[in-house]
Formats: C-alpha cells, sequence, structure tokens
C-alpha cells in the first residue's frame, strides 16, 4: 500500500527478544563473564534488601558502641564541646568531628537513639548505597567475574552483622569513602577531595587511603595543582572541628586525630599469636610503621609509577614533564587506591572485628588484579573463604589469625608481581594540552 506504514516482517525478532535469546544462549557463562557483571550485581542489590529486612527481623540487635555514639553526641548538644569531657559508656569520645554532626542526626531521627529498630533499617540504606557505589567500580573495571559478587553479598554474616546488627561508624565512613572514589573515577577530582575528607571526618582509617591518593593527585595535576585539593582537605577538617577547636584545641585533635592509641588484646584479631607483651610493646609499634612506610614506598616506585618515569617529574606540571602526560586509567586508579588501604591492614598495630568493612569490599579486585596466573579461581575464591572465616572466629585464635596474615601475605605478593604499567613514551617535541580537572 503506498504511502502506508510499513509493517514488520513477522519473522524479524524485536531487539529485546534477540538480547534475551542471546543470554539464554550464555546462560552458562552469565556468572563467568565480565559484561554480565550489571546484571548479576543487579539481581543481587535487590535481593539484599529483603536479606537486610529478614536479618533486622529474625536475627537479635547486638548493643556495643550505638548506645555510647548516642552519648557522646549528646553531651554535644547539651553545650559541652571540650572534647576531653565528652564520653559514653565504652570511653572518651575518638571520632573527628564529622562524626558527630552524622550521629547527632541520626539522634534525633531515632528518637534520641531510643528507637533502635529504625536506626537498623537506617543502617540498611547505608549498606545498600554501599553497594551501589562499590558495584558501580566494578563495573567501571570489568576485572572480577560476576560470580564473586555472591560471595560479596550473601557470603558475609559478619558484614551484614556490623551494618544492621552493631550499628558502628565504619560502615558510615566507608559509605562516603566509596562515594569519592566514584567521583575520582568521573573525573571530579575536587568534589572527590571534599567528600574523601568528609569520610575521614567520620573515621581516621580512611586515611589509609590517602597515600595513594596523594600519589593519584600528584600524578594527574603536578605538586603546584595538588595543594589547593590538600587545601581542601585541611579546610573541611578545619571547619568541622571549629567549634571544639575553639574550646580546646589540644584537647580536640589529640582525641579525635590519636595515632598513637593502645588498644586491647582480648579484641585483636590480627595478632592473637603473639604475647600480649609483645603487642603492647611500642618497639613493635615502630616496626610496623616502618615496614608500613617502606612497602608504600616500595608499591609507589616500582609499581605505581610507569617504569622510566622520574618521580620527580611526576611532581612537575603535567604540561612540563619530559614525558606526555598519561591519563590514569580507572584500572589503575582504583587499584592504586586499594592497594594504600590493603598495605595499612597488613601491617596494622591491630584489626578489630568492625574493622572488617574497611577492606572487604576491596578484596575480590585485589585478588583478580594479581599478576600470578596459577593463582586459580578457586584459589582466589578459597582465600576469600578464609579471610571470612578469620574474621568470624570468635574470639580469634592463633590459626585464624596466622591464616588472616597468611592470605594477606599472598594478595600482597599477587599485587607485586602483577605487571608494570606501560613504559613511559619518550619526549614529545610538542607539550601536549593537559587535561582539565571537571571539578574545578
Amino acid at each position: 500500500m503506498a504511502g502506508g506504514v510499513r509493517r514488520k516482517s513477522p519473522g524479524s525478532p524485536s531487539p529485546l527478544w534477540g538480547k534475551l535469546h542471546t543470554l539464554w544462549q550464555d546462560k552458562h557463562l552469565v556468572l563467568f563473564k565480565t559484561e554480565y557483571t550489571l546484571l548479576v550485581v543487579s539481581v543481587l542489590w535487590f535481593l539484599e534488601i529483603g536479606f537486610n529486612a529478614w536479618v533486622i527481623q529474625k536475627v537479635a540487635y547486638t548493643e556495643i558502641d550505638w548506645k555510647a555514639y548516642m552519648d557522646e553526641v549528646e553531651g554535644v548538644i547539651n553545650g559541652t564541646y571540650d572534647y576531653t569531657k565528652l564520653k559514653g559508656d565504652t570511653g572518651p569520645l575518638v571520632y573527628p568531628a564529622g562524626f558527630v554532626y552524622i550521629f547527632t542526626v541520626l539522634y534525633y531521627i531515632t528518637s534520641h537513639g531510643v528507637n533502635i529498630r529504625l536506626a537498623q533499617y537506617l543502617f540498611a540504606a547505608f549498606y545498600l548505597i554501599t553497594l551501589l557505589l562499590v558495584f558501580r567500580i566494578y563495573h567501571r573495571t570489568k576485572k572480577v567475574p560476576p560470580y564473586v559478587f555472591f560471595f560479596v553479598c550473601c557470603a558475609s554474616y559478619r558484614i551484614h552483622s556490623i551494618f544492621v546488627l552493631r550499628l558502628f561508624n565504619d560502615p558510615v565512613a566507608m559509605m562516603l569513602l566509596f562515594g569519592a572514589i566514584n567521583l575520582f573515577m568521573d573525573g571530579n577530582w575536587t568534589l572527590g577531595c571534599g567528600l574523601y575528607s568528609l569520610a575521614v571526618s567520620v573515621k581516621m582509617n580512611v586515611l589509609l587511603f590517602a597515600p595513594g591518593l596523594l600519589f593519584l593527585l600528584i600524578s594527574e595535576f603536578g605538586l603546584i595543582r595538588t595543594i589547593p585539593k590538600l587545601s581542601l582537605c585541611a579546610g573541611i577538617q578545619l571547619l568541622l572541628g571549629l567549634p571544639f577547636l575553639l574550646e580546646n584545641p589540644v584537647g580536640y585533635m589529640s582525641q579525635a586525630f590519636d595515632l598513637g592509641r593502645q588498644f586491647m588484646f582480648k579484641w585483636t584479631v590480627n595478632w592473637r599469636f603473639l604475647p600480649e607483651w609483645l603487642f603492647l610493646d611500642r618497639y613493635f609499634h615502630l616496626i610496623l610503621l616502618a615496614s608500613h612506610l617502606l612497602a608504600l614506598l616500595l608499591f609507589a616506585l616500582r609499581r605505581w609509577k610507569r617504569p622510566g618515569e622520574s618521580i620527580f617529574d611526576l611532581l612537575k606540571d603535567p604540561s612540563k614533564r619530559k614525558a606526555p602526560a598519561q591519563k590514569t586509567t580507572v584500572d589503575q586508579m582504583v587499584l592504586i587506591l586499594f592497594t594504600s588501604n590493603f598495605i595499612g591492614m597488613c601491617f596494622s598495630r591491630s584489626l578489630h572485628y568492625q574493622f572488617y568493612v574497611w577492606y572487604f569490599h576491596t578484596l575480590p579486585f585485589l585478588l583478580w588484579s594479581g599478576g600470578v596466573k596459577k593463582l586459580a579461581h578457586l584459589l582466589r575464591v578459597l582465600i576469600l573463604g578464609l579471610i571470612e572465616l578469620s574474621w568470624n572466629t570468635y574470639p580469634s585464635t592463633i590459626g585464624s589469625s596466622a591464616a588472616l596474615h597468611v592470605c594477606h601475605l599472598i594478595i600482597l605478593l599477587c599485587l607485586w608481581l602483577a605487571p608494570p604499567l606501560p613504559s613511559a613514551p619518550p619526549a614529545e617535541t610538542e607539550e601536549p594540552t593537559p587535561e582539565k580537572d571537571k571539578g574545578q
């Protein structure tokens, strides 16, 4: 019929049907091919909604720090700004000011901290947001096979416990941290640095990512253009802590950023095989600190930096370097940040059970980024299982602590043996135009 609407041939399938047909044909590969990451994590994320609701309704809540948090922020609400006078059931307030503001909001939402069930659902929301941010990182990098995300979600009792059964502040800090990493991946460095500083203001463990972030900033912008971003991070800390700094600056800094705080041996997950006197010994702590700094330096010089690239040349503006500046890929960016944090975990003076969330979601990426080809899928899953078992052994034992260190050592060696970055290209006659920072 002339001028009429052309009818679709009854034999031509729709695009949707074509995709479904391809998916059905590849159904045995859905759990192994990284292009199906988005599909698998979407299904898991919706399952997690119901699973978290079930955990909250069926598993008993355990009071550990929530009441102490509420007592601490209640002191601020009542007009006490001297950090040395802010205390809870479990001891003095030892977190920076961002913690106070965020948990003050939670204090009012949960009827002065009394409505525990509502608090649990709020932390379930934090958990789901964290998963979204983590899954976006894995979707962008496409390095880990989709079946591994079943272990990231369903297999970890400890992580669900930390979020919805214990209500620790660690998950809040990590949620903000993963938000910052997503911004870095999108090139929003300034906004990402602001969110990163906010994460640090909730709990200091986020500083373990700082060496990697500093390396990325210098690689991306050079030393001079990195200073404003570092100043932004410092300025946010100053602004958040201002009411407490005006009242008692020494008290605030010594309480909120106490790097030498002594941990209790009875709670350690990673050093149970040591005698208690050695665990508490300051020389042992100095050895761990020196090892931590040495490992960071070695990775920065031999694994994060490209071969043939001078570390001093990186300090220059990208447009003034001898070799053309190369854009850091998302894979490299995530690997450097996750490795920086992992090294800190390996040489930590003590790891407590809630600290598991500090690196749990980064472990699959680190394992599948290693350079040991003989470390097959089954061995990687076994390492994840041993780490999970170590963190779920309560109280920790000599065996569980030793197993944790062995797993850490294997991952660290695999990261060290990973193929180096491509060599820096030879210098060009014309200077390349530097990339602009979207966050500026």
